[in-house]
């Protein structure tokens, strides 16, 4: 199995809501950034940080948050780039938004190191009125 055939493993298991298979992707000393200015915007170190500053809020705060990634490079070295969507609507202001998205992901062993979130921001925020 390639680093690339992992990540598109993961977006898989995120759309089923597998969260246990995504976080068993991950290295126990991850860190995962998302991007400044994004509502969870900060890096987060470990499975544990990911699922309560990230995934639980997806989960409560979202309806029908989804990241659809339509390409998935493999760079070599476990390098993986991949670019997207987001979808969703945002409980809090009732507004949905769809913006493109690119993640840097590092691999080692098969484990997911570090995860990079790149968004343009200033879309959600218009999009959901934040």
């Amino acid at each position: 199995m390639t680093n690339a055939d992992i990540i598109q493993g993961l977006y898989e298991s995120f759309a089923k809501g597998d969260v246990p298979a995504v976080l068993g992707a991950f290295d126990d000393s991850i860190s995962w950034t998302e991007a400044e200015g994004f509502m969870y915007g900060g890096t987060y170190n470990g499975p544990n940080a990911v699922l309560e500053n990230v995934f639980m809020k997806l989960g409560t705060e979202w309806e029908g948050f989804a990241a659809v990634p339509d390409k998935i490079v493999d760079g070599g070295d476990g390098n993986v780039i991949s670019t997207g969507t987001y979808s969703g609507k945002y409980l809090r202001t009732g507004k949905s938004m769809t913006v493109p998205f690119a993640h840097e992901w590092e691999l080692r062993d098969g484990k997911i190191m570090i995860f990079r979130q790149h968004t343009d921001t200033a879309v959600v925020e218009r999009d959901l009125g934040i």
